[in-house]
């Protein structure tokens, strides 16, 4: 017999071995080896999340309490895929260029990166979802009572809500881990995408075999099933025209709009070329997942006892007949539906509350003149992105124990479609009609949600559980046109016709209405061109104005959200784009577009523009701009955009050649400097050896001062052979005549010899270093590098000028090179002497503090690059900080 204990031991493998498949997609895509993981096939399998247990288990019941209905939950999004795919391509193409992390995302970044209708377009997704969070924990716990009554196990009331309160538990554990890895939209799920895909499989080939058991093993055969079925109830047509015609628009509808669809429809697309597979696949696996259901459910009203539950006649069917090992497969299926759906769900919604509502909270809260935000955002995101996982799946759990667990799945499942598709009016509306504005996506979709709340929602809860039983008679204070399922003193329609069209028909129009009676601001303007015109290939023009702020200032920002290495990649990339060295490049309106779309990836569209425009002062609109969203002015922004770029490449070619005109007068500077410090630094300990030396020809000196007088000038001759010395190290490294000695050692040793060798060991620099990040072996001139590290650490020594100074090495490993940095905690170096520094009549503090002629820097660059690597400036730590790079072998 197939114990209780032992099905749970299955769950816990089968979840186990979903682990391992996340876990292995996420090491493959990490590895750069995931092109399998961007197939189409895979893309198609993820839509498979639509097929949850209201489609495993429910559609039997539904069909078994309906009829043929059950067909419309499958019929809308087929519809779609095949006759509607050009709109999902406008979809994923809008989705790609605007970094969209979800549906809310897209509505507040259409409307303006608004903040407010993401908040409205969150709660939404939030409401509606619960049921549906709560029909998944449904479905698995009457599973897991099933099983146990076959045992000879009765679950009460305290059961149930205990296993529905393990399950949300164990979906929350795996979502935190494989959901909340990645920050950046286009650093999908690839985990989760993987297991899903596995899970769409596995509930396929489920009910499929119990289909083929029930027709071949139980029924007899295709043709004395179709007799019973002509026989059944479930053959009658007895449903009028409205309501299927409801019933196809919302399954429609939300197949768009639900959370979850948009996360693997949209954000989780590689290439949207994937739907012109998907709109023939996705469809043929809709046909597998629904051949069966009318057969099994004709089979379990005739087999099984009056009174039983026919949600469940897909594991009751195989367990009365003694089939185990197809009941446990039949499980693990409708396991599989409820989890999938559940995990990408409770991502999605948990990105929106976090981007839309806790993050701009939390930057509200923390926000400073400067604007350079205190802690680390990107943790706060995540962790924010975690609790709103649990959150999720607690409302989901609370919504289960009010309800009562005892509404059939497909009601509840209805509910939520209603309620999603409130966004549905405001999304096309954004795509497709560029006069929309933000007033009316804000009315129509308060309106609507507050329309399927009062109507459907709340009643769903049975009479007198919110609503009073009077009001739901009566209406509030007696106004019977505002009856729940009355309203405007309509009556006797099917409640969910009812709410769809009175939810639907007043979104529309105020959304309209508003939109119409509004004017947009010229932001919802240019978003609204770039939505509408989205498939046209043309460029358009971008909101914001040259930022206030400098490149360092956004780099620390960008480092708060993408973290330190991602954010200076961006940075340095952009300034070898405009041929600039280091990491610092020009802050251009086009950068400025570029990283707010880089961080709308992260913390959604509304989130990121204002953090941008809090570092910037603001985004301003011109006139040229203006003439960008005119329909009847395309001649004249085309070549208006022309004359701009070449204006901004003319200015930029401007700011280069007086870049390079202040560089050669610092440089000119520098270099009278250096021969002025070169003329001193040799005649001073040459007029020292001099004077001791005719001195020590005096036959009167005392032993004792002859000593004394020796000892002066060796050292003077030492420091003339250190000068002389660097001097012929720099020219033998320019003109290429070093020879390389080429040894293998460990970096913890180099360092170590690099700090005592320059003193700090002395204790008047404290070096805070990672022992076990320094294992690590390493193959080139060793010497050379120490002499590098010796240079950086000594500089650290002389000129940090905090009280207690610090420096900081740490070592990283990338690709094919290593990064070691220094960075001490003093004042740094202003941005305007970074790009000399490296030069080699450069000093930019105080002559004689340093003792030397500033050949240092110099001798450490030409050092790297003779070696094959290369050291740098890095901006944006709180001091001075230098990185260098080495290759590892």
């Amino acid at each position: 017999m197939l114990t209780f204990n032992l099905l749970v031991a299955v769950a816990l493998v089968y979840v186990a071995g979903l682990f391992v498949v996340a876990f292995l997609a996420e090491r493959q895509a990490a590895s750069g080896h995931a092109r399998w993981l961007k197939s189409p096939l895979i893309y198609t399998l993820s839509l498979s999340i639509y097929c949850t247990a209201w489609t495993f288990y429910g559609a039997v019941g539904y069909a078994a309490r309906s009829g043929l209905e059950f067909v419309t939950i499958y019929l809308g999004p087929t519809l779609v895929m095949i006759g509607w795919w050009a709109m999902l391509r406008r979809l994923v193409r809008v989705g790609r260029e605007q970094r969209i992390t979800s549906i809310a995302d897209l509505i507040s970044s259409r409307f303006g990166k608004s903040t407010q209708l993401g908040v409205i377009v969150t709660l939404i997704c939030l409401v509606a979802g619960t049921p549906y969070v709560a029909l998944q924990l449904q479905s698995v716990t009457l599973s897991f009572a099933i099983f146990a009554q076959d045992a000879g196990t009765v679950w009460q009331a305290g059961d149930l809500n205990a296993a529905a309160g393990w399950v949300a538990f164990g979906l929350a554990v795996f979502t935190v881990l494989f959901g909340t890895r990645n920050l950046d939209a286009n650093e999908r799920h690839h985990g989760i995408v993987m297991a899903i895909a596995v899970e769409a499989v596995v509930k396929l080939v489920a009910l499929v075999a119990v289909g083929v058991f029930v027709v071949w093993g139980i029924g007899g055969g295709p043709s004395t099933i179709m007799q019973s079925i002509e026989a059944s109830p479930i053959e009658l047509w007895d449903q009028s025209g409205g309501r299927w015609a409801t019933l196809i628009f919302l399954s429609a509808a939300a197949f768009i709009c639900l959370p979850r669809m948009f996360q693997v429809l949209v954000v989780e697309n590689a290439d949207e070329r994937h739907l012109r597979v998907a709109s023939w696949a996705f469809p043929l696996y809709l046909l597998l997942m629904s051949l069966f259901v009318v057969p099994i459910a004709v089979v379990g009203l005739d087999l099984l006892p009056a009174g039983s539950n026919p949600d469940l006649f897909v594991l009751t069917l195989p367990l009365s007949q003694g089939r185990e090992g197809l009941a446990m497969l039949s499980f693990l299926g409708g396991f599989s539906s409820a989890t999938s759906m559940v995990i990408v769900a409770t991502i999605a919604m948990a990105t929106m509350v976090s981007n839309n509502i806790i993050v701009p909270i939390w930057l509200h809260r923390f926000k400073q003149p400067s604007a350079v935000f205190s802690g680390d955002v990107r943790e706060v995101i995540l962790l924010s992105r975690r609790i709103s996982i649990a959150c999720v799946l607690a409302l989901g759990f609370i919504y289960y124990r009010v309800s009562g667990g005892g509404t059939s799945l497909a009601a509840i499942g209805l509910v939520s479609f209603a309620g999603v598709v409130q966004i549905l009016p405001v999304m096309l509306g954004g795509l497709f009609w560029r006069g929309a504005t933000r007033i009316g996506a804000g009315l129509g979709l308060s309106i609507g949600l507050t329309v399927w709340l009062w109507t459907l929602f709340l009643p769903s809860f049975g009479a007198g559980a919110i609503i009073p039983t009077a009001v739901l008679e009566n209406g509030p204070f007696g106004l019977g046109w505002l009856r729940p399922q009355a309203l405007f003193g309509i009556e006797g329609i099917d409640p969910l016709i009812h709410c769809v069209m009175w939810s639907m028909l007043l979104n529309s129009l105020f959304f309209v209405s508003g939109s119409l009676l509004s004017f947009p601001l010229p932001l919802e303007r240019l978003q609204g061109a770039q939505f509408v015109n989205v498939l046209d290939r043309g460029t358009s023009a971008s909101p914001w104005t040259v930022a206030d702020a400098g490149a360092e200032d956004l780099l620390v920002m960008v480092q708060r959200i993408l973290g330190s290495d991602e954010a200076q990649a961006i940075f340095q990339k952009e300034a070898e784009r405009q041929g600039k060295t280091g990491y610092l490049p020009e802050v251009t309106t086009q950068f400025i577009e570029q990283l707010e779309k880089r961080l709308s990836g992260s913390v959604g569209a509304a989130t990121a523009h204002a953090m941008i425009g809090q570092m910037t002062g603001g985004s301003g609109v011109r006139v040229e701009d203006l003439i960008a969203v005119a329909d009847e002015a395309a001649q004249i922004l085309e070549y208006s955009n022309r004359l701009e770029a070449k204006s901004a490449e003319q200015e930029r070619t401007a700011r280069a050649l007086r870049q390079a005109n202040e560089k050669l007068k610092a440089l000119s500077i520098q270099k009278d400097a250096f021969l002025s410090q070169i003329s001193h630094e040799l005649r001073t300990p040459m007029t020292s050896i001099r004077s001791f030396s005719e001195i020590l020809g005096d036959t009167d000196v005392a032993a004792d001062a002859r000593e004394r007088y020796a000892q002066i000038i060796q050292d003077e001759a030492v420091r003339l052979t250190r000068l002389l010395d660097d001097l012929l190290d720099l020219a033998v490294l320019e003109n290429g005549q070093v020879t390389l000695n080429k040894q293998s050692g460990i970096m913890r040793d180099l360092i170590d010899r690099a700090v005592q060798a320059s003193g700090a060991q002395s204790g008047d620099l404290a070096v805070l270093r990672e022992p076990l990040a320094e294992e690590v072996p390493i193959t080139t001139d060793l010497d050379r590098l120490v002499q590098v590290f010796i240079n950086l650490i000594a500089n650290a020594r002389k000129y940090c000028d905090r009280p207690e100074p610090k420096l900081r090495i740490v070592v990283s490993e990338r690709d094919f090179a290593y990064h070691i940095d220094f960075v001490d905690n003093g004042s740094g170096i202003s941005p305007q002497n970074q790009q000399v520094i490296f030069e080699k009549f450069s000093r930019i503090t105080d002559q004689g503090k340093a003792g030397g002629a500033g050949l240092g820097l110099a001798i450490c660059r030409e050092i790297m690059h003779r070696l094959g690597g290369d050291v740098s400036y890095l901006p944006g730590q709180y001091g001075t900080a230098f990185r260098v790079v080495v290759p590892k072998t």
